[in-house]
């Protein structure tokens, strides 16, 4: 089967290094467009296209523009375009092959974006260690600002952006928007209460829009093509495509972008070459360490946002880590709940104190009591996730139920 590519759809096609190649290959032109149109009429597309964010929980992108270009602050001076590109989930790397192999269309998506919801500043924030990704961006906007396209105001619009890119340090915290703005801010990255949200109260107090690197991909391919060809594509739903990464039990792990609603069967068998070493399919992670286990119940579920949620399962960032029969869903699961561990900001008492116990109860787990064991940790991780601050806390009970609803017996 063939790919349907959006936010890669220039993948390998052009030098990512060159401004000119991307303008020649049509680039910078659904950005043009939109100068010549009012503001909440590109508000209205990316409404009406209901392209949902891509980060994992698939808000609707026009209305995280609208509510920020409605925003109004009386002490603020401006507005501010934030993307983010940390991409800290483990399996994940989509973000990564945009920024690569066409950083340009980021900063596209970015502009369009800015000039509907009148932003003058924008800055991508990138975890240091994807030095490539640093590299070949650093490049694009310097470019940018040497064509013109960054610091400057265009034609009769009134619009410009200043862009800058900043390097976060590695916090899997920091990949959460609100943690990310205090980073960016240049205080330690833990996490703020909300509401109020980025829209109202964001970046030094002022609106702020955020999303990251494949919903920015997304904006000129709609803005160019129309509402109405996006929603053909993927499911009611959940219109447009998704990028996928595979890895675990498969013969050809990577990542592949097709539309919502291809089945994990497909993309397993079609996209990863099948099991690996003549494995069965026993199991597999979806959306990363935040994610949710699956059994071969969930196989032929079209991959999207509302229909996997009606499964009890989640889309998260797209990474499918697939498990084999020899695979014991007992180690897999320690990997997870460590990493919570480790990646706690030790903030609130709850994720601080509840991702060390659930890692004990599971290490401590009886091999006679295994059931009893696991329904404690649920207990546990549901109070967390009633009083932490931050989705990190919130998170362990999303493997730790469907591991329940899926594998109680086998567990």
């Amino acid at each position: 089967m063939s790919e349907f590519r959006i936010a890669l759809r220039n993948l390998d096609t052009y030098n990512p290094e060159s401004y000119h190649a991307y303008v020649k290959r049509g680039g910078f032109q659904s950005f043009r467009k939109v100068l010549n149109t009012p503001p909440v009429r590109v508000i209205d597309l990316l409404v009406e296209a209901n392209l949902r964010g891509r980060g994992g929980a698939g808000f609707s992108t026009g209305l995280k523009n609208r509510f920020t270009n409605e925003a109004v602050c009386q002490r603020c001076v401006q507005k501010y375009i934030v993307c983010n590109a940390d991409e800290g989930e483990p399996g994940t790397f989509k973000d990564r092959i945009i920024m690569e192999k066409d950083p340009f269309v980021l900063i596209e998506g970015m502009l369009i974006a800015a000039y509907a919801i009148g932003a003058t500043e924008g800055y991508i924030y990138i975890r240091a260690e994807y030095y490539e990704s640093v590299k070949k961006l650093k490049n694009a906007v310097a470019q940018c600002y040497e064509h013109e396209l960054l610091g400057k105001i265009l034609d009769d619009s009134g619009f410009y952006l200043n862009m800058q890119i900043k390097l976060g340090a590695g916090s899997y915290l920091c990949g959460e928007e609100l943690t990310l703005l205090e980073s960016l801010e240049g205080k330690r990255g833990y996490p703020r209460i909300k509401p109020p949200f980025p829209a109202q109260k964001g970046l030094y107090g002022s609106p702020t829009l955020i999303n990251n690197v494949e919903t920015f991909a997304h904006i000129p391919y709609i803005v160019n093509n129309g509402a109405a060809a996006y929603l053909k594509i993927g499911t009611e739903g959940s219109p447009g495509t998704k990028i996928f990464t595979l890895s675990g039990d498969i013969t050809t792990p990577g990542y592949v972008e097709v539309e919502m609603g291809t089945t994990l069967q497909t993309l397993i068998d079609e996209y990863g070459g099948g099991m690996s070493d003549g494995k069965s399919f026993q199991s597999a992670l979806l959306g990363g360490a935040a994610g949710t286990f699956v059994d071969a119940s969930v196989m032929d579920t079209p991959m999207g946002f509302d229909t996997l949620k009606e499964k009890g399962a989640i889309l998260g960032s797209g990474a499918i880590f697939v498990l084999g029969s020899d695979r014991k869903l007992q180690d897999v699961l320690h990997s997870v709940l460590t990493f919570f561990q480790h990646e706690s900001c030790g903030k609130c008492v709850p994720c601080r104190v509840g991702t060390v116990r659930l890692v004990q109860l599971l290490e401590g787990m009886d091999a006679k009591k295994h059931q009893e064991t696991l329904d404690q940790m649920i207990s546990e991780a549901e109070y967390m996730a009633k009083n932490s601050l931050c989705p990190l806390g919130q998170s362990p009970i999303l493997p730790l139920q469907s591991i329940k609803k899926f594998f109680y017996n086998h567990f």
